[in-house]
């Protein structure tokens, strides 16, 4: 094992890039799902130099992303052991938190006494209560909420409760006080997100999503990996929409973005502010943007620009310093319809005092990374298996 302690830990999680349909993803609908090799074969072959380097290629086949047989990093891919394919889960599972039973989901919208209970609080009615895509709802009801004034109340095939409002009909401040109010109110239900959606726009020709979103999430059930870093005196920085996914809980600054290359710049600058503690970055437009809109090749683009980025971050740290790159659910582009999908993800680790790759295998649990961490950190953790050996042998 390493005789100099760990000082700083980049954990990036590209948000929706499964590798593999998980054992059980047929329960979700998701059998055959495989969001990295069906995006690769979309784009006739990814140009991932860097991360093949570290060993992506070694995982699973992937079109144009070889593997190597002296990988740079450790590698392998983990399970997911928790209940769901949500973003929430997922970072939590990430955190050491399993959930045995799933968040609950509303596919023919939220029955009327929750309804009710938010026209009381926010003092007017809501537009729409039904499942639809976000590009979708603006489509059907965007002009009448210009009209109107009422928001817009639409779900998903995920436990979320999104409100959209055009920016110049409900200040996007208010729509987030709007969103606090409602997310206050849905905590006995166990809904696990409820996110303001910002648009703009003339009409339904144009209406666009901006990038002002926000996430009120549930706060963790349990105590989580950056709980424990936190108390151990350690700092825990989120960039993108990491704190929002823990509620804020466990983090210690947090870092906006309002798309990835803001959060690549902004994980480099976290880097830089942190002492001794860990940086977790959600990059959230390869589900956000290509994902749930079934855009495999601008989904491999992303990749590839997240590559070509890859080599700065490297740069940046050192000996004492550890990067794990995952994902926290899939988002096949090629699925039907625009949901998550139930996969396995990746795992690459790398630290510059790495001597050759190591293979991680297959993972039980998603929780193996907060053991990882814990150990090498010097706190507890209650689920996963470390593999800190493997990367310190």
């Amino acid at each position: 094992m390493r005789t100099e302690p760990l000082r700083r830990t980049v954990l990036l999680t590209l948000d929706g890039c499964g590798i593999g349909a998980l054992p059980d993803a047929a329960a979700y609908g998701d059998a055959g799902a495989n969001t990295l090799g069906h995006v690769a074969a979309c784009c006739g072959g990814l140009n991932l130099p860097h991360l093949a380097a570290l060993g992506l290629g070694n995982i699973a086949p992937l079109a144009g992303v070889a593997s190597t047989q002296r990988p740079t990093g450790a590698y392998g891919r983990m399970l997911e052991a928790s209940a769901g394919k949500d973003s929430t889960t997922g970072h939590w599972e990430i955190a050491g938190l399993i959930q045995e039973q799933p968040f609950p989901t509303y596919p023919r919208g939220f029955p009327d006494h929750i309804m009710a209970a938010i026209h009381q609080a926010i003092g007017i009615e809501p537009l729409g209560n039904m499942a639809a895509s976000g590009t979708d709802i603006l489509r059907y009801l965007g002009e009448e909420h210009v009209r109107s004034g009422r928001p817009i109340v639409y779900t998903s095939a995920d436990s979320v409760f999104q409100i959209a409002a055009h920016e110049k009909v409900i200040e996007v401040e208010k729509l987030y006080e709007i969103c606090c109010t409602v997310r206050s109110l849905l905590n006995p239900w166990r809904i696990c997100r409820v996110i303001a959606r910002p648009f703009v726009g003339h009409n339904a020709a144009t209406f666009k999503r901006t990038s002002r979103r926000r996430d009120y999430s549930l706060p963790p059930n349990g105590i989580t990996l950056l709980d424990r870093l936190v108390e151990a005196g350690l700092e825990v920085f989120g960039v993108g929409k990491t704190s929002d996914l823990f509620a804020g809980r466990g983090i210690s600054r947090s870092y906006k973005s309002r798309n990835d290359a803001e959060g690549m710049e902004q994980t480099l600058t976290a880097l830089r502010d942190l002492k001794r503690g860990l940086v977790f970055t959600n990059l959230v437009d390869f589900d956000m943007i290509y994902g749930h809109r079934l855009d495999g090749t601008g989904f491999g683009r992303a990749l590839e620009r997240f590559d070509a980025w890859l080599p700065h971050l490297q740069a940046a740290l050192e000996p004492t310093d550890l990067m794990i790159v995952t994902a926290d659910h899939g988002c096949d582009p090629t699925t039907p319809g625009t949901d998550h999908t139930r996969e396995t993800v990746p795992l690459l680790c790398w630290h510059p005092v790495l001597a050759e790759g190591v293979p991680l295998g297959v993972r039980e649990s998603f929780a193996d990374v907060a053991a990882t961490l814990a150990e090498l950190y010097g706190v507890n953790s209650e689920n996963g298996r470390s593999f800190a050996r493997s990367l310190y042998a």
